[in-house]
């Protein structure tokens, strides 16, 4: 008998194998029936049926066995893809959704051998069926993936959104001790307070924004005039303040007005600087350039200190990402500060350049006027 015909005769003894194996993965499996672990099992094997049915060429076998078969247009998903993001859903993981059709391969063939004996024609079907269950774990760890991103980064962007209430209460609480004058171990505990807060406030931040892009909402931005003079210098005052023993220059030229998020390039700027200040040389300013030309503002910030090498630096704007060995182990940030800056740039339709050598490293910002 072709595999074909024996695998839609004997689908109920394949599911029961299924059942049987799936009723293992633990703890995902634990508190389900028989008809949620099953799933869509029988939709699987039916589509797999059809395929060893259908003649194909050589070169459509090779591509299906590479996972990469054409969609059906009237298909949005797969069962293989539906059965995917239904067991992403429950809980299980991606090793356990493999050893799925690990399994379901090992039971089909083995209880079609011990019914018929092979012959040389059924070797086609042997081939043809791995191909099939290998495009059908494409299709399944593709979508699983998906789903189980997509659960991630909504999970962490609730987080970030719920975070903000109690630290808010945090930052309040110490300015009010602050406030106080209640003598000087008071006041310096509540300026503590407020710097952590301050930090916390940023990797939020950084967090919310993150997981907006993940989620393919971009980084959300709200044009209007600006003078990005006022907004630098206001920035590196701020990072003054917070760095006394740092020293930041900050050079203007020309007009540097246009029509930006202040909010946005603020957060852009303070970036760029923090990132700076944690790995260049201490000893050596951190400089801050604002050029203004007809088109568009530039705008540069150089540390010196030891060079990035070429390839950290071509990975320098992705996400979660430290920086070189000589970097302070003991600074804060999740690693999203250089990626965070070039989804502003990119947000306000600008770019975001880095170099690096045994002179400086800097990164150079263009923005566009947009007026």
């Amino acid at each position: 008998m072709r595999l074909a015909d024996f695998i839609l005769r004997d689908m109920g003894r394949i599911l029961a194998e299924w059942e049987a194996f799936a009723t293992t993965l633990l703890p995902a499996a634990r508190h389900l029936n028989s008809l949620a672990l099953r799933n869509h099992a029988p939709q699987i094997l039916q589509a797999v049926a059809k395929d060893l049915a259908t003649p194909q060429t050589r070169q459509a076998q090779r591509e299906k066995s590479l996972g990469h078969a054409p969609g059906l247009p009237s298909a949005p998903e797969t069962a293989a893809q539906t059965h995917a993001i239904l067991r992403a859903r429950s809980g299980f993981n991606i090793n356990q959704l493999v050893a799925e059709y690990r399994a379901l391969r090992a039971s089909v063939l083995r209880l079609w051998i011990d019914e018929f004996e092979l012959v040389a024609a059924d070797l086609d079907d042997v081939m043809r069926f791995n191909e099939a269950i290998d495009q059908a774990v494409a299709e399944s760890v593709d979508f699983f993936d998906a789903e189980v991103e997509q659960s991630r980064n909504l999970l962490l962007g609730m987080l970030g959104h719920d975070l903000r209430s109690p630290l808010q209460t945090i930052q309040m609480t110490a300015a009010y001790l602050a406030a106080l004058n209640a003598g000087e171990e008071v006041t310096e505990a509540a300026a503590r307070l407020i710097r952590s807060g301050a930090s916390m406030n940023s990797l939020l931040d950084d967090l919310c924004d993150f997981n907006r892009t993940q989620l393919g909402l971009g980084i959300n931005i709200a044009p209007a005039d600006v003078d990005l003079a006022n907004v630098v210098g206001n920035t590196v005052d701020q990072l003054r303040a917070a760095h006394p023993d740092r020293r930041i220059d900050l050079e203007v030229l020309g007009n540097v007005q246009g029509i930006w998020d202040g909010t946005r390039l603020q957060q852009l700027i303070s970036n760029l600087v923090l990132n700076a200040i944690r790995y260049g040389a201490p000893d050596n300013p951190v400089r801050v350039v604002v050029i203004g030309s007809d088109a568009e503002v530039r705008l540069e910030v150089t540390n010196s200190g030891p060079a990035i090498d070429q390839l950290t630096l071509g990975r320098i704007f992705e996400p979660l990402s430290r920086g070189p060995d000589h970097a302070d182990k003991h600074a804060g940030g999740l690693g999203l500060g250089l990626y965070i800056a070039s989804e502003i740039a990119r947000a306000h339709q600008g770019s975001i350049d880095a170099r690096s050598d045994q002179t400086e490293t800097a990164f150079e910002v263009r923005l566009p006027r947009r007026r």
